[in-house]
């Protein structure tokens, strides 16, 4: 090492952090809190409007960033598994609020976001890591046997929450209040087994590969140097981070009667909201997927992308059990045709391309073909 760098290390070494007023990643998530609290409830002017849009995208960037500090600290795959539960907590706590206020789609409205969060993480956040990863790599790799073991378990658990529910003897899509007590603990049990295998039994499994297909422990060439956050560091991103998270549902929902009129005025169907709000919703998990296969990465890519679906439906199908104790009117879970054979669709194209444990560009584009068709048929049924 020569004298400079010694002198320059030396200067950064002692340089102390810049003051919390000046950090953006600090002073958005305080910021965007403010503002939905400000607008929450009101009518909201053009100007507002554009000014609460901003504000959530640069909630979504904030997000992001205090997930990968937490997943710095923590490792694979536990980082992931955070910024996954974190979101699917929140929007599992977004349809219950949505549902206790009634109305004529209130009944549906479980099982329309559960779906669209299936079909957005499957084929969108897949389809467009998987994307990135080839055009920068050339065919990137990852760990068959972790992302396999993810994809049966969201398989298995949108065909018993969703698909099941249209074929029982219930009269129309849904379950008896036995079968729904039955379902929601079985995702709570298949949820609990899979972040067991993924944290504690076989954790190897969901972490990243090499070109070899070994497992890497420690962070890409570049990052190595990079110490980890203190537990301080990492607490303090867990509160901005949960901050950031509320601030993007919050505001998304903000955003929705301004989206219910661009939807109307395009001549779309009100279910079409649902999609567009789950978008913004999953966006800091397609974001910090994106830029984990930019890293080369995939592993954390696809971790990120089933985890959140697997959350979606593990999570949301038992509060929702739950919740149907005191909400009014029917809880319709069962997917149309239409829908079921676009998640039939989806399974068969995600274990082709899981199963040889690399991907190329083409894979990618399949997914995303998957999900512009599943955007456009909720578009125009």
């Amino acid at each position: 090492m020569t004298s400079a760098e010694s002198g320059e290390q030396s200067r950064s070494a002692a340089s102390p952090p810049a003051p919390w007023w000046r950090d953006w990643t600090v002073l958005v998530p305080i910021l965007s809190a403010v503002l939905l609290v400000l607008v929450w409830g009101r009518g909201l002017t053009t100007i507002v409007v554009i000014v609460v849009a901003i504000v959530l995208a640069a909630s979504v960037l904030a997000a992001v960033h205090h997930a990968e500090v937490i997943a710095h600290r923590v490792g694979e795959p536990y980082g992931s598994l955070v910024l996954a539960v974190a979101v699917t907590v929140i929007e599992v706590a977004l349809i219950v609020t949505l549902m206790t206020s009634g109305g004529a789609e209130a009944e549906t409205l479980a099982r329309d976001t559960v779906f669209a969060a299936v079909m957005i993480t499957c084929n969108g956040i897949v389809g467009l890591a998987l994307l990135t990863g080839a055009i920068k790599y050339g065919v990137p790799n990852f760990n068959a046997e972790g992302a396999g073991a993810a994809l049966a378990t969201v398989a298995t658990l949108a065909t018993v929450c969703l698909v099941l529910p249209t074929f029982t003897s219930e009269p129309g899509p849904q379950f008896s209040s036995t079968q729904l007590a039955f379902a929601a603990t079985a995702s709570l049990v298949l949820y609990g087994l899979f972040v067991l295998t993924q944290t504690v039994r076989h954790r190897d499994f969901f972490l990243p590969v090499d070109d070899h297909g070994a497992a890497i422990e420690d962070e890409p060439a570049g990052e190595e140097h990079a110490e980890p956050p203190t537990n301080r560091q990492a607490w303090t991103s867990v509160g901005l981070l949960l901050v950031s998270l509320v601030a993007v549902v919050g505001l998304a929902k903000i955003e929705s009667p301004a989206i219910e009129d661009g939807v109307r005025a395009a001549g779309l169907p009100n279910s079409f909201v649902g999609v567009v709000i789950a978008l913004l919703v999953l966006a800091p998990e397609t974001l910090a997927a994106v830029r984990s296969a930019v890293r080369n990465r995939m592993q954390v890519s696809l971790n990120l992308a089933y985890g959140s679906a697997m959350a979606s439906i593990g999570l949301t199908i038992p509060t929702i059990a739950v919740a149907s104790i005191w909400l009014d009117g029917p809880l319709h879970l069962g997917l149309g045709s239409l829908q079921m054979v676009l998640l039939a669709l989806t399974v068969i194209v995600s274990v082709l391309t899981v199963v040889p444990g690399r991907a190329i560009r083409l894979q990618g584009s399949v997914h995303l073909v998957l999900l512009a068709t599943f955007v456009f048929l909720a578009a125009f049924p």
